[in-house]
């Protein structure tokens, strides 16, 4: 989401006719402040919009950039830096990792490639950049930025199209893989931007209300459910993309032919009756994640009830509940805290993080 509102300030500032640098972080490895994708945009009076994780680097990464917009250099650069004594983060404390900044001089002219970017950032149906680096397999100029849409097709290169393409290719999807992998190969650092997650919560009480307020912060687009119409309101959810109302039964039956791959379930109903009506609908669908609010003796109890209803037990097996990263959650708040960090832990493959799940919250939805 940061990204995306840089795109579009810098959009605004190279229509007005000014000029600026856009620092881009390509490659880590090791401990660093930013991971690769942060970016930052320094003007030529030395204030910045967007951060690289502050301290020494990002104040050298300001200065090399304002020297290059001084020279008139109309080329990106490449910038490595080793978080060590030189370049300790935050007032000395050292990172010790390494981290490779590209620093890409843009005039008012140039506007056309980062246009696209901030379209495909803003549609949410996520797009790739694959950048080049010093001595690439593929022969691209250093520094060099291509921008790829989630089917592979090349929408926009800066400064000119590539001399290799299937090279480009190769590295956002290597042996045979369809889903970008963030990284560096051959030369080719890959910066993925996966498609926005739609996350439908059924239920719209407090928790319920908790999740969406930060889920949305987080970049998921927010459905909510609930059979009172004054639960689901604009008021109570102010950046929900839809709000829907009704018996939960048929509401959820209307509305499950709409759930895709890159949906996830949440279910926080005020009660197990309800709680159990919309795991049978949504059990079932082809959600990438199905989660469930819940004390552990609730959901088995669920469970039964759904086998015997039919619900298959492969559908239930995938089923996150009780939902929430077991940090000891309590209050409202807290809850919502656990259950917003499985749901990014799992957006962004850390499922490591919620292999096993013991947290036993029990349901205050409200």
């Amino acid at each position: 989401m940061a990204e995306r509102t840089l795109w579009a300030t810098l959009e605004r500032v190279l229509a007005s006719g000014l000029r600026c640098a856009v620092c881009t972080v390509v490659e880590t490895r090791g401990s660093t402040p930013q991971k690769a994708g942060a970016a930052m945009l320094v003007f030529p009076d030395g204030t910045q919009t967007g951060t690289l994780g502050g301290g020494c680097v990002e104040a050298e990464v300001r200065r090399r950039a304002l020297a290059g917009l001084a020279e008139g250099v109309g080329h990106a650069s490449l910038h490595t830096f080793l978080l060590d004594n030189d370049y300790g983060w935050d007032d000395g404390l050292i990172c010790g990792g390494r981290m490779t900044v590209l620093a890409d001089p843009v005039e008012p002219t140039d506007g056309d490639y980062f246009r696209r970017l901030r379209e495909a950032a803003e549609s949410g149906t996520g797009f790739t950049e694959v950048v080049a680096l010093a001595n690439n397999s593929a022969g691209e100029l250093p520094g060099s930025r291509h921008l790829f849409a989630t089917d592979g097709t090349l929408t926009a290169s800066r400064p000119e199209p590539p001399v290799n393409v299937a090279a480009l290719n190769s590295a956002l999807a290597p042996a045979g893989l369809t889903r970008p992998q963030p990284g560096v190969r051959g030369g080719l650092a890959v910066l993925p931007d996966y498609p926005r997650v739609r996350l439908l919560i059924v239920g719209g009480g407090h928790v319920g209300q908790a999740v969406a307020a930060l889920a949305t912060d987080c970049d998921f687009e927010v459905w909510v459910l609930d059979d009172r119409e004054s639960v689901v309101s604009e008021e109570r959810f102010p950046k929900a993309t839809r709000r829907l109302s009704g018996v939960f039964g048929k509401t959820l039956a209307d509305v499950v032919p709409e759930i895709t791959p890159t949906t996830y379930c949440l279910i926080v109903t005020r009660g197990h009756n309800h709680d159990e009506e919309a795991l049978f609908h949504l059990a079932p669908t082809p959600a990438a994640y199905v989660g469930m609010i819940g004390s552990k003796r609730k959901v088995r109890l669920i469970y039964d009830d759904l086998l015997a209803k039919g619900i298959s037990e492969e559908s239930l097996a995938r089923v996150r509940a009780p939902v929430g990263l077991p940090i000891g959650s309590r209050s409202v708040p807290e809850i919502a805290v656990s259950i917003l960090a499985e749901l990014i832990a799992f957006r962004n493959g850390a499922t490591d993080l919620i292999s096993t799940n013991t947290n036993d919250s029990c349901s205050i939805s409200g």
